[in-house]
């Protein structure tokens, strides 16, 4: 389960690592910047959601929420 930033930038590296993709090709295929792929990956937290969701589907990952029962 990713709780932060920095699990979900982590996730995001190693599936790009995984397709043999550069963070240049990674940010080409998403039309974004290679800086903002840098940061992601590093878990910045203030990352844009869209384009971090768009990086994910990239990658192959998919996301499910579940709802916790407080």
């Amino acid at each position: 389960m990713i709780t932060t930033a920095s699990q979900f930038g982590s996730e995001i590296a190693r599936a790009r690592k995984a397709l043999g993709l550069t963070q240049r090709e990674l940010a080409l295929a998403i039309n974004s910047g290679e800086r903002f792929i840098v940061e992601l990956e590093a878990g910045k937290p203030t990352a844009q959601l869209g384009k971090a969701l768009a990086a994910a589907q990239a990658v192959g990952l998919q996301l499910q929420a579940t709802a916790s029962a407080d």
